[in-house]
Protein backbone atom coordinates (compact mmCIF):
# COMPACT_ATOMS: atom_id res chain seq x y z
CA UNK A 1 0.00 0.00 0.00
CA UNK A 2 2.60 2.40 0.67
CA UNK A 3 4.53 2.04 -2.87
CA UNK A 4 0.86 2.45 -4.58
CA UNK A 5 0.26 5.82 -2.08
CA UNK A 6 3.82 7.12 -3.48
CA UNK A 7 2.54 6.39 -6.74
CA UNK A 8 -0.62 7.83 -6.51
CA UNK A 9 1.51 11.14 -5.63
CA UNK A 10 3.58 10.89 -8.17
CA UNK A 11 0.72 11.25 -10.46
CA UNK A 12 -1.08 13.79 -9.14
CA UNK A 13 2.13 16.05 -8.53
CA UNK A 14 2.66 15.75 -12.48
CA UNK A 15 -0.95 16.53 -13.18
CA UNK A 16 -0.65 19.66 -11.34
CA UNK A 17 2.76 20.77 -12.91
CA UNK A 18 1.28 19.90 -16.67
CA UNK A 19 -1.69 21.68 -15.42
CA UNK A 20 0.08 24.97 -14.08
CA UNK A 21 2.63 24.89 -17.76
CA UNK A 22 -0.99 24.66 -19.58
CA UNK A 23 -2.13 27.67 -17.42
CA UNK A 24 0.96 29.64 -17.95
CA UNK A 25 0.42 29.42 -21.64
CA UNK A 26 -1.07 32.94 -22.20
CA UNK A 27 -4.19 33.04 -24.18
CA UNK A 28 -4.50 35.65 -27.72
CA UNK A 29 -4.89 38.54 -26.53
CA UNK A 30 -3.24 38.43 -23.11
CA UNK A 31 0.55 39.21 -22.41
CA UNK A 32 2.88 36.07 -21.90
CA UNK A 33 3.81 36.96 -18.64
CA UNK A 34 0.76 37.84 -17.20
CA UNK A 35 -0.76 35.76 -14.44
CA UNK A 36 -3.42 33.09 -15.57
CA UNK A 37 -5.80 34.51 -12.58
CA UNK A 38 -6.07 37.18 -14.78
CA UNK A 39 -6.82 35.91 -18.17
CA UNK A 40 -10.48 36.28 -18.21
CA UNK A 41 -9.85 40.13 -18.78
CA UNK A 42 -8.09 39.44 -21.99
CA UNK A 43 -8.81 36.06 -23.24
CA UNK A 44 -10.29 36.75 -26.87
CA UNK A 45 -11.27 33.13 -26.61
CA UNK A 46 -13.62 33.93 -23.79
CA UNK A 47 -15.49 37.27 -24.95
CA UNK A 48 -17.73 37.35 -21.90
CA UNK A 49 -15.27 38.60 -19.63
CA UNK A 50 -14.20 41.30 -22.12
CA UNK A 51 -18.05 42.44 -23.02
CA UNK A 52 -18.75 42.72 -18.94
CA UNK A 53 -15.26 44.48 -18.54
CA UNK A 54 -15.99 47.19 -21.17
CA UNK A 55 -19.72 47.26 -19.66
CA UNK A 56 -18.70 47.83 -16.11
CA UNK A 57 -16.18 50.52 -17.80
CA UNK A 58 -18.93 52.36 -18.79
CA UNK A 59 -20.93 51.94 -15.76
CA UNK A 60 -18.32 53.77 -13.44
CA UNK A 61 -17.74 56.48 -15.52
CA UNK A 62 -21.18 57.14 -16.00
CA UNK A 63 -21.61 56.60 -12.03
CA UNK A 64 -18.80 59.25 -11.40
CA UNK A 65 -20.37 61.99 -13.90
CA UNK A 66 -23.68 61.53 -12.57
CA UNK A 67 -22.66 62.21 -8.91
CA UNK A 68 -20.63 65.07 -9.98
CA UNK A 69 -23.73 66.52 -11.66
CA UNK A 70 -26.03 66.00 -8.71
CA UNK A 71 -23.57 67.47 -6.16
CA UNK A 72 -23.08 70.70 -8.96
CA UNK A 73 -26.87 70.79 -9.16
CA UNK A 74 -27.04 72.21 -5.23
CA UNK A 75 -27.24 75.45 -6.34
CA UNK A 76 -29.77 75.06 -8.71
CA UNK A 77 -32.30 73.73 -6.31
CA UNK A 78 -35.02 75.22 -5.53
CA UNK A 79 -37.37 73.08 -3.49
CA UNK A 80 -36.04 71.88 0.29
CA UNK A 81 -37.27 68.96 0.65
CA UNK A 82 -36.04 67.35 -3.02
CA UNK A 83 -32.35 69.27 -1.48
CA UNK A 84 -32.56 67.30 1.84
CA UNK A 85 -32.28 63.95 -0.03
CA UNK A 86 -29.32 64.93 -1.71
CA UNK A 87 -27.23 62.81 0.87
CA UNK A 88 -29.59 59.52 -0.11
CA UNK A 89 -29.35 59.49 -3.31
CA UNK A 90 -25.32 60.11 -3.30
CA UNK A 91 -24.49 57.13 -0.99
CA UNK A 92 -26.68 55.38 -3.55
CA UNK A 93 -24.63 56.70 -6.58
CA UNK A 94 -21.69 55.74 -4.43
CA UNK A 95 -23.12 51.84 -3.60
CA UNK A 96 -23.90 51.71 -7.79
CA UNK A 97 -20.41 52.51 -8.30
CA UNK A 98 -19.01 49.93 -6.06
CA UNK A 99 -21.24 47.07 -7.83
CA UNK A 100 -19.63 47.85 -11.48
CA UNK A 101 -16.42 47.99 -9.57
CA UNK A 102 -16.74 44.35 -8.26
CA UNK A 103 -17.23 43.03 -11.33
CA UNK A 104 -14.05 42.91 -12.32
CA UNK A 105 -13.72 40.41 -9.02
CA UNK A 106 -16.27 38.30 -10.47
CA UNK A 107 -14.33 37.91 -14.15
CA UNK A 108 -11.15 37.15 -12.26
CA UNK A 109 -10.68 33.56 -11.88
CA UNK A 110 -11.57 32.90 -7.83
CA UNK A 111 -8.87 32.87 -4.89
CA UNK A 112 -9.09 33.64 -1.71
CA UNK A 113 -9.15 37.33 -1.42
CA UNK A 114 -11.11 37.76 -4.61
CA UNK A 115 -13.82 35.13 -2.90
CA UNK A 116 -13.96 36.55 0.56
CA UNK A 117 -14.41 40.19 -1.28
CA UNK A 118 -17.18 38.89 -3.61
CA UNK A 119 -18.60 37.34 -0.62
CA UNK A 120 -18.96 40.29 1.53
CA UNK A 121 -19.43 42.94 -1.17
CA UNK A 122 -22.07 41.53 -2.73
CA UNK A 123 -24.76 41.70 -0.26
CA UNK A 124 -23.25 44.91 1.45
CA UNK A 125 -23.58 47.38 -1.94
CA UNK A 126 -27.09 45.80 -3.12
CA UNK A 127 -27.92 45.97 0.79
CA UNK A 128 -26.78 49.91 -0.03
CA UNK A 129 -28.64 50.33 -2.67
CA UNK A 130 -32.27 48.72 -1.30
CA UNK A 131 -32.13 50.56 2.08
CA UNK A 132 -31.83 53.90 0.26
CA UNK A 133 -34.74 53.26 -2.18
CA UNK A 134 -36.65 52.36 0.69
CA UNK A 135 -35.95 55.40 3.00
CA UNK A 136 -36.88 57.12 0.00
CA UNK A 137 -40.64 55.73 -0.58
CA UNK A 138 -40.97 56.42 3.37
CA UNK A 139 -40.15 59.40 3.19
CA UNK A 140 -42.54 59.91 -0.27
CA UNK A 141 -45.65 58.44 1.72
CA UNK A 142 -45.14 61.48 4.02
CA UNK A 143 -44.80 64.34 1.22
CA UNK A 144 -47.60 62.67 -1.24
CA UNK A 145 -50.47 63.27 1.63
CA UNK A 146 -48.78 65.95 4.23
CA UNK A 147 -46.04 67.86 1.57
CA UNK A 148 -43.48 67.50 4.49
CA UNK A 149 -42.13 64.74 5.83
CA UNK A 150 -39.06 63.64 8.11
CA UNK A 151 -35.47 65.89 7.36
CA UNK A 152 -33.19 64.61 5.52
CA UNK A 153 -30.99 63.22 8.06
CA UNK A 154 -33.36 61.27 9.26
CA UNK A 155 -33.74 59.80 6.22
CA UNK A 156 -30.31 59.04 5.25
CA UNK A 157 -29.78 57.92 8.62
CA UNK A 158 -32.62 55.65 8.22
CA UNK A 159 -30.52 54.53 4.78
CA UNK A 160 -27.75 53.86 6.94
CA UNK A 161 -29.42 52.08 9.44
CA UNK A 162 -30.80 49.53 7.17
CA UNK A 163 -27.67 48.80 5.41
CA UNK A 164 -25.66 48.03 8.42
CA UNK A 165 -27.82 45.01 9.36
CA UNK A 166 -26.27 43.54 6.27
CA UNK A 167 -23.10 44.78 7.05
CA UNK A 168 -23.32 42.70 10.58
CA UNK A 169 -24.93 39.84 8.74
CA UNK A 170 -22.15 39.11 5.78
CA UNK A 171 -19.23 40.02 8.08
CA UNK A 172 -20.50 37.56 11.07
CA UNK A 173 -21.19 34.51 7.93
CA UNK A 174 -17.98 35.38 6.68
CA UNK A 175 -16.33 34.74 9.49
CA UNK A 176 -17.94 31.86 10.57
CA UNK A 177 -17.41 30.16 7.53
CA UNK A 178 -14.06 31.35 7.15
CA UNK A 179 -12.85 30.01 11.01
CA UNK A 180 -15.14 26.76 10.23
CA UNK A 181 -12.85 23.69 9.54
CA UNK A 182 -14.57 22.21 6.66
CA UNK A 183 -15.05 25.75 5.21
CA UNK A 184 -11.59 27.12 5.55
CA UNK A 185 -11.37 28.44 1.77
CA UNK A 186 -14.52 30.92 0.93
CA UNK A 187 -14.38 29.68 -2.64
CA UNK A 188 -15.38 26.10 -1.21
CA UNK A 189 -18.40 27.96 -0.08
CA UNK A 190 -21.96 26.35 -1.94
CA UNK A 191 -24.24 28.17 -4.00
CA UNK A 192 -26.93 27.75 -1.81
CA UNK A 193 -24.99 29.33 1.27
CA UNK A 194 -23.95 32.01 -1.02
CA UNK A 195 -28.08 32.42 -1.76
CA UNK A 196 -29.20 32.02 2.00
CA UNK A 197 -26.87 34.98 3.15
CA UNK A 198 -28.52 37.32 0.98
CA UNK A 199 -32.08 37.04 2.48
CA UNK A 200 -32.30 40.22 4.26
CA UNK A 201 -31.57 42.07 0.73
CA UNK A 202 -33.88 40.20 -0.60
CA UNK A 203 -36.38 41.80 2.17
CA UNK A 204 -34.96 44.78 1.39
CA UNK A 205 -36.62 44.68 -2.38
CA UNK A 206 -39.44 43.32 -1.49
CA UNK A 207 -39.89 46.05 1.56
CA UNK A 208 -39.39 48.68 -1.20
CA UNK A 209 -41.20 47.59 -3.75
CA UNK A 210 -44.46 47.33 -1.20
CA UNK A 211 -44.13 50.85 0.56
CA UNK A 212 -43.26 52.77 -2.89
CA UNK A 213 -47.16 51.67 -4.11
CA UNK A 214 -48.91 53.72 -1.24
CA UNK A 215 -47.26 56.74 -2.02
CA UNK A 216 -49.34 57.16 -5.45
CA UNK A 217 -52.00 57.68 -3.66
CA UNK A 218 -52.68 61.20 -2.11
CA UNK A 219 -53.22 64.89 -2.18
CA UNK A 220 -50.21 66.12 -3.33
CA UNK A 221 -49.83 64.13 -6.67
CA UNK A 222 -46.66 65.80 -8.43
CA UNK A 223 -44.43 63.35 -5.66
CA UNK A 224 -46.30 60.25 -7.80
CA UNK A 225 -43.60 60.33 -10.66
CA UNK A 226 -40.47 59.64 -7.77
CA UNK A 227 -42.83 56.69 -6.16
CA UNK A 228 -42.56 55.56 -10.08
CA UNK A 229 -39.23 55.22 -10.17
CA UNK A 230 -38.89 53.20 -7.35
CA UNK A 231 -41.71 51.10 -8.35
CA UNK A 232 -39.88 50.99 -11.87
CA UNK A 233 -36.70 50.07 -10.47
CA UNK A 234 -37.42 47.25 -8.02
CA UNK A 235 -39.81 45.62 -10.11
CA UNK A 236 -36.40 45.10 -12.50
CA UNK A 237 -34.26 44.16 -9.48
CA UNK A 238 -36.90 41.52 -8.67
CA UNK A 239 -36.71 40.13 -12.08
CA UNK A 240 -33.77 39.50 -12.59
CA UNK A 241 -32.75 38.38 -9.07
CA UNK A 242 -35.24 35.53 -9.68
CA UNK A 243 -33.40 34.86 -12.98
CA UNK A 244 -30.02 35.15 -11.25
CA UNK A 245 -30.60 32.82 -8.93
CA UNK A 246 -32.49 30.44 -10.21
CA UNK A 247 -29.51 30.07 -13.10
CA UNK A 248 -27.04 30.36 -10.15
CA UNK A 249 -28.98 27.59 -8.05
CA UNK A 250 -30.29 25.15 -10.47
CA UNK A 251 -29.24 25.75 -13.94
CA UNK A 252 -25.56 25.44 -13.48
CA UNK A 253 -25.82 22.29 -11.57
CA UNK A 254 -28.44 20.77 -13.89
CA UNK A 255 -26.07 21.61 -16.95
CA UNK A 256 -23.05 19.47 -14.55
CA UNK A 257 -20.88 22.54 -14.40
CA UNK A 258 -19.81 25.61 -11.99
CA UNK A 259 -17.78 27.25 -15.16
CA UNK A 260 -21.19 29.83 -15.67
CA UNK A 261 -21.27 30.52 -11.71
CA UNK A 262 -19.11 33.80 -12.14
CA UNK A 263 -20.84 34.85 -15.67
CA UNK A 264 -24.07 34.68 -14.20
CA UNK A 265 -23.20 36.73 -11.02
CA UNK A 266 -21.17 39.43 -12.96
CA UNK A 267 -24.19 39.51 -15.60
CA UNK A 268 -26.78 39.94 -12.76
CA UNK A 269 -24.10 42.59 -10.98
CA UNK A 270 -23.87 44.84 -14.52
CA UNK A 271 -27.68 44.86 -15.51
CA UNK A 272 -29.08 45.45 -11.59
CA UNK A 273 -26.46 48.44 -11.50
CA UNK A 274 -27.58 49.97 -15.08
CA UNK A 275 -31.27 49.32 -13.56
CA UNK A 276 -30.47 51.79 -10.41
CA UNK A 277 -29.08 54.37 -13.26
CA UNK A 278 -31.50 54.46 -15.92
CA UNK A 279 -34.56 54.14 -14.19
CA UNK A 280 -34.26 56.02 -10.91
CA UNK A 281 -30.80 58.30 -10.75
CA UNK A 282 -31.53 59.60 -14.16
CA UNK A 283 -35.00 60.23 -13.42
CA UNK A 284 -34.45 61.71 -10.45
CA UNK A 285 -31.64 64.17 -11.75
CA UNK A 286 -33.88 65.55 -14.48
CA UNK A 287 -36.53 66.52 -11.62
CA UNK A 288 -34.87 67.33 -8.72
CA UNK A 289 -34.08 70.87 -10.11
CA UNK A 290 -38.05 71.49 -10.78
CA UNK A 291 -39.33 73.93 -8.78
CA UNK A 292 -42.03 72.35 -5.95
CA UNK A 293 -45.33 73.09 -5.76
CA UNK A 294 -44.86 76.86 -3.31
CA UNK A 295 -42.67 77.65 -5.68
CA UNK A 296 -44.99 77.17 -9.24
CA UNK A 297 -47.41 78.53 -7.05
CA UNK A 298 -45.98 81.62 -6.61
CA UNK A 299 -44.69 82.09 -10.54
CA UNK A 300 -48.67 81.60 -11.54
CA UNK A 301 -49.66 84.90 -8.58
CA UNK A 302 -46.65 86.62 -9.26
CA UNK A 303 -46.50 86.69 -13.46
CA UNK A 304 -44.58 89.99 -13.56
CA UNK A 305 -41.49 89.07 -11.43
CA UNK A 306 -39.79 88.14 -14.76
CA UNK A 307 -40.74 91.39 -16.87
CA UNK A 308 -39.01 92.03 -19.94
CA UNK A 309 -38.38 93.90 -22.96
CA UNK A 310 -41.10 92.26 -25.47
CA UNK A 311 -43.34 91.93 -22.42
CA UNK A 312 -43.46 96.20 -21.51
CA UNK A 313 -43.99 96.14 -25.86
CA UNK A 314 -47.12 94.09 -25.60
CA UNK A 315 -48.50 96.20 -22.54
CA UNK A 316 -47.56 99.27 -25.04
CA UNK A 317 -49.27 98.14 -27.60
CA UNK A 318 -52.26 96.76 -25.81
CA UNK A 319 -53.06 100.27 -24.58
CA UNK A 320 -52.47 101.85 -27.78
CA UNK A 321 -55.25 99.32 -28.92
CA UNK A 322 -57.70 99.68 -26.31
CA UNK A 323 -57.25 103.79 -26.53
CA UNK A 324 -58.13 103.67 -30.54
CA UNK A 325 -61.34 101.29 -29.63
CA UNK A 326 -62.43 104.32 -26.56
CA UNK A 327 -62.24 106.99 -29.66
CA UNK A 328 -63.97 104.89 -32.74
CA UNK A 329 -66.62 104.33 -29.84
CA UNK A 330 -66.62 107.80 -28.57
CA UNK A 331 -67.26 109.00 -32.41
CA UNK A 332 -70.14 106.76 -32.69
CA UNK A 333 -71.61 108.64 -30.02
CA UNK A 334 -74.01 112.19 -30.37
CA UNK A 335 -72.61 115.62 -30.86
CA UNK A 336 -71.64 117.13 -27.10
CA UNK A 337 -73.56 120.52 -28.70
CA UNK A 338 -76.72 119.11 -28.75
CA UNK A 339 -77.13 118.42 -24.95
CA UNK A 340 -77.57 120.82 -22.29
CA UNK A 341 -74.33 121.82 -20.71
CA UNK A 342 -74.32 121.84 -16.98
CA UNK A 343 -71.12 124.89 -15.16
CA UNK A 344 -70.95 122.07 -12.48
CA UNK A 345 -70.63 119.14 -15.15
CA UNK A 346 -66.65 118.41 -14.78
CA UNK A 347 -66.98 119.66 -10.71
CA UNK A 348 -64.74 116.81 -8.55
CA UNK A 349 -65.47 118.53 -5.61
CA UNK A 350 -62.45 121.41 -5.56
CA UNK A 351 -63.20 124.77 -6.99
CA UNK A 352 -60.97 125.39 -9.87
CA UNK A 353 -60.14 128.74 -12.14
CA UNK A 354 -61.15 126.68 -15.30
CA UNK A 355 -65.02 125.99 -14.16
CA UNK A 356 -67.09 128.68 -14.98
CA UNK A 357 -68.86 130.43 -11.91
CA UNK A 358 -71.37 133.05 -12.64
CA UNK A 359 -71.46 135.95 -10.77
CA UNK A 360 -74.79 137.65 -9.12
CA UNK A 361 -75.03 140.37 -11.62
CA UNK A 362 -74.06 138.23 -14.96
CA UNK A 363 -77.48 136.46 -13.78
CA UNK A 364 -79.16 139.82 -13.22
CA UNK A 365 -78.46 141.21 -16.32
CA UNK A 366 -79.97 138.04 -18.19
CA UNK A 367 -83.40 137.36 -18.15
CA UNK A 368 -85.75 134.33 -16.75
CA UNK A 369 -85.95 133.35 -20.31
CA UNK A 370 -82.09 133.77 -21.39
CA UNK A 371 -81.16 132.19 -18.55
CA UNK A 372 -79.65 128.43 -20.04
CA UNK A 373 -80.17 126.49 -16.56
CA UNK A 374 -83.52 125.02 -16.97
CA UNK A 375 -82.78 122.38 -14.72
CA UNK A 376 -82.19 122.39 -10.80
CA UNK A 377 -78.37 122.82 -10.63
CA UNK A 378 -77.10 120.62 -7.61
CA UNK A 379 -75.67 122.86 -4.28
CA UNK A 380 -71.60 123.19 -5.04
CA UNK A 381 -69.95 122.58 -1.64
CA UNK A 382 -66.41 123.52 -0.93
CA UNK A 383 -63.80 123.50 2.21
CA UNK A 384 -64.19 127.01 4.44
CA UNK A 385 -60.50 127.49 2.86
CA UNK A 386 -62.06 128.24 -0.88
CA UNK A 387 -65.19 129.44 0.10
CA UNK A 388 -63.49 132.33 2.00
CA UNK A 389 -61.73 133.14 -1.50
CA UNK A 390 -64.20 132.99 -4.03
CA UNK A 391 -67.33 134.75 -4.40
CA UNK A 392 -70.14 132.46 -5.02
CA UNK A 393 -73.40 132.22 -4.97
CA UNK A 394 -75.89 129.89 -4.47
CA UNK A 395 -78.35 128.85 -6.83
CA UNK A 396 -81.60 129.16 -4.46
CA UNK A 397 -80.32 132.57 -4.03
CA UNK A 398 -80.42 133.23 -7.84
CA UNK A 399 -83.61 131.79 -8.61
CA UNK A 400 -84.91 133.92 -5.87
CA UNK A 401 -84.04 136.99 -6.86
CA UNK A 402 -85.42 136.67 -10.30
CA UNK A 403 -88.41 135.54 -9.02
CA UNK A 404 -88.64 138.74 -6.82
CA UNK A 405 -87.61 141.07 -9.82
CA UNK A 406 -89.85 139.47 -12.60
CA UNK A 407 -92.59 139.94 -9.56
CA UNK A 408 -92.12 143.74 -9.01
CA UNK A 409 -91.14 144.83 -12.64
CA UNK A 410 -93.63 142.19 -14.86
CA UNK A 411 -93.66 143.80 -18.66
CA UNK A 412 -95.46 142.37 -21.54
CA UNK A 413 -92.53 142.87 -23.99
CA UNK A 414 -90.38 140.55 -21.53
CA UNK A 415 -91.17 137.28 -22.99
CA UNK A 416 -91.39 138.72 -26.58
CA UNK A 417 -88.71 137.66 -29.13
CA UNK A 418 -87.76 139.97 -32.52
Amino acid sequence: MGKFEVLLSGLWLLVMFATSMGQSTAPAGCASDLWYKYFNLCDLNAAWGIVLEAIASAGIVSSFILIIILVASIPFIQDSKKKSLLGTQVLFLLATLGLFCIVFDFIVMPYFSTCASRRFLFGVLFGICFSCLWAHAIGLNFLVRKNSGPRGCWIFAIAVGLAMVEVIINTEWLIITIARPPYSDPCSILNMDFVMALIYVMFLILASFLTAWPSLIGKYTHWNKHSIFIILTTTMSIAIWIVWIVMYVYGNAQAGSRLWDDPTLSIALVSNAWTFLFFYIIPEISQITKPGLQQAFEEDVYPTRGVGYETILKEQQKSQNMFVENKAFSMDEPSAAKKPISPYSNYNGQLRSSVYQPTEMALMNKGPAETPYDVIIPRATANTQASSNNSTIRAEDVYAAQNSRSGHNQSPYTNARW
